[in-house]
């Protein structure tokens, strides 16, 4: 992974996801390692984010390196007119590494085709999120003690959630069972599902969250993305369609873990959270180990 960019999942073999989520876990064990002594860490954030800007931001800073950047493109040249080209171009003679998140699908991979540097995608439209999925696979093992033959249940906005779709492409390499819950109009994209059968897993698809989360071993919930809808009123058609409560979750498997790359707005009921299953919260800590690794490997750390 030295040097390289990390655009998509699909940028790392099976080895190296492995790689990454033993790495992280060592910096579970021990976080405070100051290897980024010197670097300097860009993050640019074209689209608002909490979670993944700030868990790359903390990691930066346990690392003792140091962090630049923008959380919102407003207050940029960007707002003047520049180019994303320019952008990259000028920040990457500032930084040893960039994170970048932006709303247009590919422009992580231009970015990386234009850089001098390595960028991370933080998450480009409806496309791709491979940090999350890290660290969703990291959550994963860690509840689960493995990676291989687990049912999958992915609840919600399909259609446009990165993060499922790069989930998908990670475990589609662990034989993992999916079923795919959503309503009509926001189905898993055909493409994905042409993939699961291209290469022979089982996938089932239904808008019925009841009765198909029994022999789950992770429920991921994914929030219905209102920025992503042009029409406000099919958005209001379809925000509250799923949401889960906790006396949902007495017939589950015991170690069943609800996940969710947050953040939620209704779809998981506050009275899930005390529950044991409930993993959300954990899940986005795990995201500043993992981030620690994927940066490590990247800038030849370790």
């Amino acid at each position: 992974m030295k040097n390289r960019s990390l655009v998509s999942i699909d940028d790392l073999s099976k080895e190296e996801i492995l790689k990454v989520l033993d790495l992280a876990e060592g910096f579970e064990k021990n976080p405070s390692q100051r290897i980024l002594d010197g670097k300097v860490v860009a993050t640019l954030f074209f689209e608002p984010s909490t979670r993944t800007r700030l868990s790359f931001e903390s990691a930066v800073n346990r690392l003792g390196g140091r962090v630049i950047g923008f959380s919102e493109a407003s207050s940029t040249s960007v707002s003047k007119g520049e180019s994303l080209k320019d952008t990259i171009l000028t920040v990457a003679n500032y930084s040893d590494l960039i994170v970048m998140r932006h709303p247009i699908e590919g422009s992580a991979r231009y970015a990386s085709e234009v850089s001098r540097v390595p960028i991370i995608n933080a998450g480009d439209g409806a496309n791709q999120h491979p940090t999350q999925t890290l660290l969703d696979l990291y959550s994963i093992r860690k509840t689960q003690s493995k990676l291989d033959n687990l049912k999958i249940v992915m609840v919600g906005d399909l259609k446009y959630g990165r993060t499922v779709h790069s989930l998908l492409m990670a475990m589609s390499q662990f034989n993992t069972s999916f079923t795919f819950i959503s309503p009509k109009e926001l189905q898993m994209p055909l493409e994905y599902k042409m993939y699961l059968d291209k290469i022979g897993l089982k996938f089932k698809e239904t808008s019925d969250l009841a009765e198909n989360i029994k022999d789950a071993d992770i429920i991921y919930m994914t929030r219905v993305q209102r920025e992503r809808f042009s029409d406000p009123l099919e958005y209001e058609k379809v925000k509250n369609v799923y949401v889960l409560r906790n006396e949902m979750l007495q017939d589950t498997k015991p170690n069943m873990k609800v996940l969710h790359p947050l953040p939620r707005v209704n779809e998981i009921h506050t009275d899930v959270d005390d529950n044991p299953k409930a993993y959300y919260f954990p899940q986005a800590l795990n995201g500043v180990y993992t981030r620690m690794a994927i940066m490590a490997l990247i800038l030849g750390l370790k």
